[in-house]
């Protein structure tokens, strides 16, 4: 199929002209007037590659048609190609200031109108090719980046003496969790603008800051004192810290991956009433993300057996996270937790540690 030019004139010898310079090369779309053109575009029943568009034109000239394109992602990037009996230098400049492309005198020249649009269709395609293939490498990238950071969190989980499925639990729950929100219309909003996608992948991260921890409270098989506990503490810093560096390194963050993560590594451990750390957040001041992981976090620590515990049940860790409710968490998060607990268990469940490592 020929590409398509879309030839705006409310001179129909203009129009005539045009299509037969073009009609071998191209399907010739024709407007007599801006509004008619701008309905012609706005429909999305056509994708022209080019429009040919005259400036004086009675209800909306050239110009109006030029803005309304510009300000709609679909049409943006259209080339536009003024044609005016015009002559003038000011003429000229307002229309490639305000985006035109190229400008074709009137009385047209058939090898310059061909080679004109020829041109700038090619020009827009080598464009369009340009950038997918760089997006195709970015996203790439950013693929290799989040694989490389989840590694690290999966190798700080066995520096921590735990099998690593803590990792894939907390991420599962989240994806469970995020998408049963993302069923409510006030969450949609919040979530869509958070990217879910990268907020799930993120969940990985939420403990990375515990490289920074010492072995030797890491570790400790026992009650941690105050002082270990400030040690501790820190990770949350850290984790947060760390993000922020690979951030500031300008890697590329287009989906909020690290926005995400430095979210959840800093703010996990913020309570609800204000009496959490390191920032002392309290209520909706506390990171939604943040919000939400703090529940799932806190589930799988108590399910799961640590050096230090045994594993409780399913039902203890729902009491203890329902007495939270309202103190340690968000009663919103808890509430919609408890309306799928059933699927928590089964998924935590699903991919339990096999073994404590010692």
């Amino acid at each position: 199929m020929n590409d398509c030019v879309l030839v705006v004139d409310d001179v129909e010898v203009n129009r005539i002209i045009l299509r037969e310079f073009l009609s071998n090369e191209y399907e010739i779309l024709e407007a007599e007037n801006g509004v008619e053109a701008l309905e012609i575009l706005f429909k999305g029943d056509y994708n022209p590659q080019a429009v040919l568009l005259d400036i004086m034109m009675p209800e909306l000239d050239g110009f109006g048609v030029l803005e309304k394109m510009k300000q709609r992602p679909d049409t943006a990037h259209i080339p536009v190609l003024f044609i005016t009996a015009a002559n003038d230098s000011e003429t000229e400049s307002r229309g490639l200031n305000e985006g035109a492309v190229d400008y074709i005198q009137k009385p047209f020249v058939e090898d310059v109108v061909k080679a004109r649009v020829r041109n700038h269709i090619q020009l827009r395609r080598y464009r369009e090719n340009l950038e997918l293939l760089l997006d195709q490498k970015t996203a790439q990238l950013v693929e290799t980046h989040e694989r490389t950071m989840e590694t690290l969190a999966t190798i700080i989980e066995y520096r921590n003496l735990e099998s690593g499925m803590h990792i894939r639990r907390t991420v599962d729950l989240t994806r469970v969790m995020v998408e049963y929100l993302m069923q409510n219309p006030d969450y949609y909003v919040k979530l869509t603008k958070l990217n879910p996608k990268s907020l799930i992948k993120a969940a990985a991260l939420h403990d990375v800051g515990k490289i920074g921890v010492p072995d030797n409270v890491l570790l400790k098989p026992g009650k941690l004192t105050p002082e270990e506990f400030e040690v501790i503490k820190n990770h949350s810093i850290i984790g947060s810290d760390i993000i922020a560096k690979i951030h500031a390194n300008d890697v590329i963050d287009d989906t909020g991956y690290l926005a995400r993560a430095r979210e959840i590594c800093r703010s996990h451990h913020e309570r609800w009433d204000g009496k959490g750390y390191p920032d002392g957040l309290a209520g909706e001041d506390i990171p939604l993300s943040a919000r939400i992981l703090s529940v799932l976090d806190v589930y799988d620590a108590l399910i799961s057996p640590r050096v230090y515990k045994p594993a409780f049940s399913h039902e203890k860790a729902i009491e203890i996270i329902t007495e939270g409710s309202g103190s340690q968490f968000d009663p919103s998060i808890v509430s919609a937790f408890l309306e799928i607990a059933d699927t928590i268990k089964f998924v935590s469940m699903s991919l339990q540690d096999t073994q404590l490592q010692a």
